[in-house]
């Protein structure tokens, strides 16, 4: 987690980061790590305080699920998209994943 003084860099370089994630498309916090240092829980850190402005709804956990508290918003945002969901209704990971490291 981001205590003490905000390392301006990496929160730009994260949410620089985010903004390149396609439409219709996700990837997860760790992923996001892996590109720019850190831990998953530091990425999510960063998207929790600064990521307003970009497509917070592109990033998710391991298992392709959202923060609960997310839900709702980020439903309309994954149909507008066209992102690929699963029968159950849930985001299909394996399908809709974009890997910060190839940018595929």
């Amino acid at each position: 987690m981001l205590n003490g003084p905000v390392d301006e860099g990496y929160v730009e370089a994260v949410l620089a980061l985010v903004e390149q994630i396609p439409a219709g498309r996700i990837t997860t916090y760790g992923a996001l790590a892996a590109v720019v240092g850190g831990g998953p829980r530091q990425v999510g850190s960063v998207m929790a305080r600064y990521g307003g402005p970009v497509p917070w709804w592109r990033v998710v956990r391991a298992d392709g699920t959202l923060p609960p508290s997310h839900g709702d918003r980020a439903r309309g945002a994954y149909l507008a998209e066209g992102t690929p969901l699963k029968l159950s209704g849930g985001l299909d990971l394996s399908r809709a994943f974009w890997d910060p490291v190839t940018g595929d």
